[in-house]
């Protein structure tokens, strides 16, 4: 009976997840993020021919990357809605991908049948974070690469993700999706198939007209604060803003308008 009731609250938090980011419209912030895709795809080093995965893919950003380097990509997400707008980027650029709707916690895929396996911001927030990891080492060849992109816990998205912690405690016993942004962490989560492991902290810069209007932004679009700002009554609502406004301005580098740099660890891993 002990391992039943953790077993269920996963099965739970990974439905309430998917209901998260399919709130607002993800695709508005994710585009913005595509250098990341970019820079991550050439410290993979990726090579025409390559078969590709991007695992929680969004809306495309790596996949994209990949695809403009003439790898066989296929782009999966659990949310269908976000592969339609990956789609469109790809035939709007005559891009060859397959997309396909799929958890990252239990991959449709044979074992070792790819040569690399990317995800950026994407599977740090699966619900079982060890399930996740087992699966992205499993659809991984030997020889192959792991490529990922991950939020630090220091970094403004870490940070971002304590304030609303703050307001909406997570459930008992839930990892921090920005644990995937820790050395230690991606050691333990792919143990025993890495042949090779390198990390660099790295900084994605938000860029907003204001503060205002970053906030705007991503409580209209940005699943998780969508839905954080609607589970609170009006008064919370301005506290959760006033701490939101707070955070950025202990980041923000930009005087006039809002730059934000946030810290992120793109990790390239070498598989057994």
């Amino acid at each position: 009976m002990s391992n039943a009731t953790p077993a269920t609250d996963l099965v739970a938090l990974k439905l309430k997840q998917q209901a998260t980011w399919s709130a607002g419209d993800y695709a508005v912030i994710g585009t913005t993020l595509q250098i990341v895709g970019e820079t991550l795809a050439e410290s993979l080093d990726l090579r025409a021919g390559q078969r590709v995965l991007d695992v929680a893919a969004g809306n495309g950003n790596a996949t994209l990357a990949a695809a403009r380097r003439g790898c066989e990509v296929v782009s999966t997400d659990y949310v269908g809605a976000l592969l339609k707008r990956g789609q469109a980027r790809a035939e709007a650029e005559g891009l060859q991908v397959q997309f396909r709707e799929a958890d990252a916690e239990n991959l449709p895929f044979g074992d070792r049948s790819f040569d690399v396996v990317m995800s950026t911001f994407g599977v740090m927030f699966t619900a079982n974070q060890d399930r996740a990891g087992s699966e992205l080492a499993r659809v991984c060849r030997s020889g192959g690469k792991i490529g990922l992109a991950n939020w630090t816990p220091a970094g403004f998205i870490g940070e971002l993700f304590k304030v609303i912690g703050k307001h909406l405690p997570p459930p008992p016993g839930v990892k921090s999706p920005s644990l995937w942004g820790t050395e230690d962490r991606l050691h333990q989560l792919l143990e025993g198939r890495i042949a090779s492991f390198e990390a660099v902290r790295k900084n994605y810069v938000f860029r907003y007209r204001s503060p205002q209007h970053w906030l705007d932004t991503f409580r209209t679009y940005y699943g998780p604060m969508n839905k954080a700002f609607g589970a609170l009554d009006g008064d919370q609502q301005a506290t959760l803003a006033q701490d939101l406004l707070g955070l950025v301005a202990r980041f923000d580098k930009g005087g006039d308008t809002m730059v934000v740099p946030s810290e992120y660890l793109e990790v390239v891993i070498g598989m057994k």
